[in-house]
C-alpha cells in the first residue's frame, strides 16, 4: 500500500508532490470546531476522499448525537468510516488505523487525495506511529480485570504496573484496564510494548496536516447550540434505541458524549434540562482535552479557522517525523 524506502515529510499539493510519497491531509480540532466543514470544503477543491477520524462517529447506532455528517454534505463528496460499525462491536484504535490504512490506499489507487478528519487524537496518533504489537489478551484475565471496579483496578494496576499507574488518570476506566490486562495477561508492561510501535504512515506518505482552531467561549456557545439541535433532533429517540439492543455495559458505544445522561432522563431519575447542562459540561471538558492534546501532540500542524478557505497547497508541510 505504501512504499516502503519512503522518508517521512507532510502532504503536499497534489500537483507537485513526488511519486515516491503520495499525500494524506489530517484535519483535526475540538468537536464543533467546524473541522468538517474545512475538510469538505478540501474535498471539494481537490477532488479528495474523506475518511472518519472520530472514534464516536464510527457507530451506526449513533448518528445524531455523534453529528454524524448529514446526507446533504455525503452526497458532496465521498465519505468513510462513518456510521459502519454495530454498536455490539468492541471498536478500537488500532482497527480503526487498520481500516484507515485501507481507505487511504484505495483512494491513492484512484488517484484522489485522503482527507481524514475528527477529534480524537489517539486514531490520528496510532495512524502516524503505529501501534504496540500486544499479543491477544487471555480472555479469562480481560474478563477478571474488566469486572473490577476502577478504584480496585487502579490499586491493582499501581502495585503491577507502576510507570502506567502514574500517567493514567486513576478514574480512566478503559486505560486503567487495558493496562492492567496488558500487564496481567503477557508479563510485559504496556509502556514496553508502546515503545515497540509498528505500521505507522509516517514516513511513508507525504501529510499536510491542520488543526481547527477557536476561542473556548466560542467552542462552548457552537457546542450549546449543536447540543440543542440533537435534543430536538431525534438524540433521545436515537439513545432510546441504543439501550432497547441491551448490549454489555461495557460497550464503547455506550461512552459516547450523552448516552449515559439521556438514558437517565428516559428512566426519570433526571430531567431533561438537567441532562442537558451535564452533557454541555462533559462536552466542554472533552474540547479542553483534546485542545490540550493538540497543543501538545499537534504543535506543527497548521492552525485554520473554520472560515478559513485556504486551499491544501497553502498549508505547510509537517516537520520531518
Amino acid at each position: 500500500m505504501f512504499p516502503a524506502d519512503s522518508t517521512p515529510s507532510a502532504i503536499i499539493n497534489p500537483e507537485n508532490r513526488g511519486p515516491e510519497r503520495p499525500p494524506v491531509a489530517l484535519i483535526a480540532g475540538p468537536t464543533a470546531s467546524g473541522k468538517s466543514a474545512v475538510a469538505l470544503r478540501l474535498a471539494e477543491q481537490t477532488g479528495g476522499i474523506i475518511i472518519n477520524a472520530d472514534a464516536s462517529q464510527v457507530y451506526a447506532d449513533l448518528a445524531v448525537l455523534t453529528a454524524r455528517p448529514p446526507q446533504e454534505e455525503l452526497d458532496r463528496a465521498p465519505h468513510h468510516l462513518f456510521g459502519h460499525v454495530d454498536g455490539q462491536e468492541d471498536y478500537h484504535a488500532a482497527r480503526w488505523a487498520s481500516e484507515a490504512r485501507e481507505q487511504i490506499g484505495a483512494a491513492h489507487a484512484l488517484g484522489r487525495l485522503p482527507i481524514l478528519v475528527g477529534g480524537t487524537g489517539l486514531y490520528f496518533d496510532t495512524l502516524l506511529q503505529g501501534i504496540a504489537p500486544v499479543p491477544d489478551i487471555d480472555a479469562a484475565v480481560r474478563e477478571a480485570v474488566r469486572a473490577l471496579p476502577v478504584a480496585e483496578a487502579y490499586a491493582a494496576l499501581t502495585q503491577e504496573d507502576p510507570a502506567a499507574a502514574a500517567r493514567l488518570n486513576a478514574a480512566d476506566t478503559t486505560r486503567v484496564a487495558r493496562a492492567l490486562e496488558v500487564v496481567r495477561s503477557t508479563g510485559t508492561p504496556l509502556g514496553e510494548w508502546q515503545a515497540r510501535r509498528v505500521g505507522g504512515i509516517a514516513g511513508q506518505v507525504s501529510i499536510q496536516a491542520a488543526v481547527v482552531t477557536l476561542p473556548r467561549e466560542i467552542l462552548w456557545e457552537r457546542a450549546a447550540l449543536r447540543l440543542g439541535q440533537m435534543l430536538s433532533g431525534g438524540a433521545q429517540e436515537e439513545v432510546a434505541t441504543l439501550l432497547a439492543r441491551g448490549l454489555p455495559a461495557n460497550r464503547p458505544v455506550l461512552r459516547a458524549l450523552g448516552v449515559h445522561e439521556i438514558a437517565e432522563v428516559l428512566a426519570s431519575r433526571m430531567t431533561l434540562e438537567s441532562a442537558e447542562a451535564a452533557i454541555l459540561a462533559a462536552t466542554r471538558a472533552y474540547q479542553k482535552r483534546q485542545t490540550t492534546w493538540g497543543r501538545n501532540r499537534q504543535r506543527d500542524w497548521a492552525k485554520l479557522a473554520p472560515t478559513d478557505i485556504r486551499t491544501l497547497k497553502d498549508l505547510p508541510l509537517l516537520a520531518t517525523q
